[in-house]
């Protein structure tokens, strides 16, 4: 969901036979404005609540999954306790918003597939029949079928606090995907074609720091550090903080852009002070790759994959890069070392030996 909406509630519905968004909030002309940014709001004097048309533009800007909603309306009134239940646990656990998102939407997906079944009631050989649907009937992806498994097993193992033995479903192996890079001229090239400070500004940060976009929306002014040359990492993936090199190449633009912009808490700041959003960083990114003509099918995520891999190419050692990157284990670092050119420059084909 967009960050400005962070404090409405959205749900689908039906009003005056039309099928609408209700929408809930505290009233203020502040948060009435946001919505007419982006909607027409009416207000319904029979349900005390505003609403708009539920439609394609306005799902995508309140960040509404309606196949979501349909399936977590469906839920049997038998299993809407445990549903609730969960939810709480997942929260006093302080899982971030990210993975509540995640479980529950599985959980839920899981609860009406079974239907009137109790949940608390199912055994390990339903459980395994459930999952081998899922990958024969439902075709989904090893990835996701490994989410549905740790979601499902939350419930019975956090929740019912059931043994742990009691879930021993195997997980299909995941397929061993390599990081997705650019080449340095690729990252000069949309760099070059960026001139919109701020875009720029966001682009070269990502890469020049290896940062996580949810980790470039939330930058606040107090975390740049420019004497020490270092940036304050709060609560990146895993919540936990770290510092990163500031690139010095970057701290003049990076004063020219404070100084047209003036951004008040976040470094990059949208509407009413609000931190931009992952999905408009996003966009950024796909328009610079359009404007430099690269045609490779990445997400701005690569500008991170390229950071670690040009950091090996140029000798920084493997555990540097894993603390500058906020890894918890080294394997996952090492997967930058099967993909740098320089590593396969040192390879030479027995072809060439002939």
């Amino acid at each position: 969901m967009n960050a400005i909406f962070k404090d409405f509630k959205f749900e689908i519905g039906t009003h005056r036979q039309k099928n609408i968004i209700w929408i809930k909030f505290n009233y203020s002309k502040e948060n009435l404005a946001i919505l007419h940014q982006f909607c027409k709001p009416k207000f319904s004097n029979t349900y005390k609540c505003w609403y708009t048309l539920n439609t394609k533009s306005a799902r995508y800007f309140f960040g509404i999954d309606e196949t979501f909603v349909h399936v977590q309306n469906k839920i049997p009134t038998i299993n809407q306790n445990a549903y609730r239940d969960y939810i709480n646990q997942l929260i006093l656990k302080s899982y971030s918003k990210n993975t509540i998102e995640t479980y529950r939407k599985e959980f839920a997906t899981f609860l009406y597939f079974i239907n009137d079944q109790k949940v608390e009631n199912f055994t390990a050989d339903q459980l395994q029949a459930y999952f081998l649907h899922c990958a024969v009937n439902d075709k989904l992806s090893e990835s996701t079928i490994n989410s549905r498994i740790n979601a499902i097993k939350f419930y019975y193992e956090k929740v019912l606090h059931s043994k742990r033995m009691f879930f021993d479903i195997p997980r299909p192996k995941k397929p061993l995907q390599l990081p997705k890079t650019l080449n340095k001229q690729e990252v000069k090239a949309i760099f070059y074609h960026t001139k919109n400070i701020k875009h720029l500004m966001i682009l070269k940060l990502c890469y020049g720091m290896g940062l996580r976009v949810s980790e470039i929306t939330n930058l606040k002014l107090i975390d740049i550090d420019s004497e020490n040359m270092v940036v304050r990492i709060e609560r990146g993936k895993g919540k936990k903080d770290r510092f990163v090199s500031l690139p010095e190449s970057i701290l003049e633009d990076l004063r020219n852009y404070y100084k047209e912009y003036k951004p008040k808490t976040f470094l990059f700041e949208g509407l009413h002070n609000q931190n931009l959003s992952i999905r408009t960083i996003q966009l950024i990114f796909k328009n610079a790759l359009l404007k430099a003509n690269i045609h490779k099918k990445v997400g701005i995520h690569c500008l991170r994959h390229s950071y670690a891999t040009h950091l090996l190419e140029l000798g920084t050692d493997i555990s540097h890069i894993q603390k500058l990157l906020g890894h918890n284990s080294i394997s996952t670092t090492l997967a930058y070392t099967h993909v740098t050119n320089q590593t396969l420059r040192k390879v030479i084909s027995p072809l060439d030996q002939l």
